[in-house]
């Protein structure tokens, strides 16, 4: 199958092209620097063609109506001339609406791509698109969340001239989901119209806030709730957007005489992950808890985990190795603790399913003895 998308090289089209080429799909690119002659030939064998192409931000407001407007038409133009008839998806914005020279040239498009449906009995379908956001959408030009989304990740300020007033957003990969459907399924003479969900509604406050704690994470180390689906695709954009030579961070680590150990993660809906060094010859541990629950995991060397009831008992041991991947379960009311009893450094992975409280520590002291 053959797709051909206009505005390939832009935010939304660089997106939709990727994920069609990862599915076997052929993908015609259709940009500013193609000139009109050359575009029959491209649309030639078509069975979509994505109309992404358009003027949001132009220096001359006069620039809207050939770039939005004039546009499609030609493209109307260049699919006529090839005999062919190909579905014709139009990318329009919830601006059409609107009673502003962008908005307008908007409706104008949506009205000619029906008049051509009405007149040869194309097939065609528009999407009215709020606020599209996710990677490589360029920042301080036509997208709120990529504007924000660079300058924190550069420490860089924020404009907010009304924190209260709401944006409705959609991401873009829900975007591409919902057009990547067009390449199957039937469809009849005439235009239709359809949506993409799902939509956010968010506060230029809330986004900012949101977008600030995504960069303290790394301090904090706080996770944010990603069972929140909007907070999770924004999350994703953030990261999208920090400078590649910025990718890596260090941890804080605290070192004693028995080696060291650095958080990784933590939030109160799972908890916390922190990694520690161990010596040879030496033991962690030598407590229980009342409410929490560990696990562990070693990475590298070998591992004695002893058990012990709080209340005393018999001592149960458990040899693990970084030579297999190997989960312990710490359960509450078990004192515990961990030897290196290997002749190198052990690195073991910790889970415990609250985060580590100074003044609820639930840590007690018990001696675990050799079994």
């Amino acid at each position: 199958m053959k797709v051909v998308i206009t505005g390939a090289r832009g935010f939304i089209g660089r997106n939709l092209a990727l994920a069609l080429l990862r599915d076997g799909i052929t993908v015609a690119g259709l940009d500013i620097d193609n000139p009109p002659s050359g575009w029959p030939e491209a649309l030639r064998d078509a069975a979509v063609v994505f109309h992404l192409a358009g003027i949001n931000r132009p220096d001359d407001d006069r620039e809207f109506e050939p770039g939005n407007v004039g546009s499609l038409e030609t493209l109307l133009g260049a699919v006529d001339a090839t005999g062919s008839s190909p579905l014709v998806v139009l990318s329009s914005s919830t601006q059409a609406d609107a009673d502003n020279l962008y908005g307008r040239s908007k409706a104008r498009a949506e009205h000619a791509l029906e008049a051509w449906s009405e007149r040869t009995g194309g097939r065609a379908v528009i999407y009215r698109l709020p606020g599209v956001f996710g990677k490589w959408c360029r920042p301080n030009y036509n997208s709120v969340v990529a504007t924000f989304c660079h300058n924190i990740a550069r420490d860089l300020p924020v404009t907010l001239s009304d924190p209260s007033r709401a944006v409705d957003l959609v991401h873009v990969d829900d975007v591409v989901a919902a057009w990547s459907h067009h390449l199957m399924a039937a469809s009849a003479p005439g235009v239709v119209r359809a949506e993409v969900h799902p939509v956010f509604r968010i506060t230029l406050g809330d986004l900012a806030s949101r977008l600030r704690a995504f960069r303290e994470m790394r301090q904090s180390l706080l996770v944010p709730d990603l069972s929140d689906a909007l907070t999770r695709r924004l999350f994703g954009t953030y990261t999208s957007y920090l400078p590649v030579e910025a990718l890596s961070y260090g941890l804080d680590v605290r070192t004693d005489p028995r080696g060291a150990l650095a958080e990784l993660l933590k939030a109160p809906a799972f908890g916390q992950i922190f990694v520690s060094r161990t010596l040879p010859g030496i033991t962690r541990g030598h407590h229980y808890h009342d409410l929490k629950v560990e696990k562990f995991c070693v990475l590298e060397g070998d591992a004695v985990i002893r058990f012990r009831s709080a209340e005393g008992g018999p001592v149960t041991e458990h040899r693990v190795s970084g030579r297999e991947f190997k989960v312990v379960d710490i359960p509450p009311g078990m004192a515990h603790s961990i030897e290196n009893v290997g002749d190198r450094e052990m690195i073991v992975l910790f889970w415990a399913c609250e985060i580590f409280d100074l003044q609820r520590p639930d840590t007690h002291p018990a001696e675990v003895p050799r079994g």
